[in-house]
């Protein structure tokens, strides 16, 4: 499996609370509806919580701000999505991801990036 993530940032101009809300229960539903077209397999929003803690752990590594939540999708390999993306349903369903997450997102100050996860542990059996 091949993973993108997706850290977000809020525009400047949206409430938290709206950009939560926006991108659960508008965004969210509009990548179910394409995840076929773009052959995801799996689609997970990760919101964050707990301001002053994520304030404190990241003064105390001398981070950068914290995001406002991560995205990741899932894909069988990159193969799969290369030709998701490709298809013309998958171009149409990418344009259509991209004009919706401008109403929320900070582009500028968003990165995303691929992934093959390692699992070094599970401790939840």
């Amino acid at each position: 499996m091949i993973k993108l993530v997706y850290c977000v940032r809020r525009r400047a101009d949206i409430s938290e609370a709206e950009f939560f809300r926006y991108w659960k229960e508008e965004h969210g539903p509009l990548v179910k509806s394409v995840a076929r077209d773009l052959r995801a397999r799996r689609y997970l929003q990760s919101h964050t919580t707990a301001a002053e803690v994520n304030a404190g752990l990241s003064e105390g590594r001398g981070l950068g701000s914290p995001f406002d939540g991560i995205t990741e999708v899932w894909w069988e390999s990159v193969e799969e999505l290369v030709a998701g993306s490709a298809s013309p349903e998958g171009r149409e369903a990418g344009r259509r991801l991209y004009e919706d997450e401008a109403h929320f997102i900070d582009f500028a100050d968003s990165h995303l990036f691929l992934t093959e996860e390692h699992e070094i542990f599970d401790f939840t059996d």
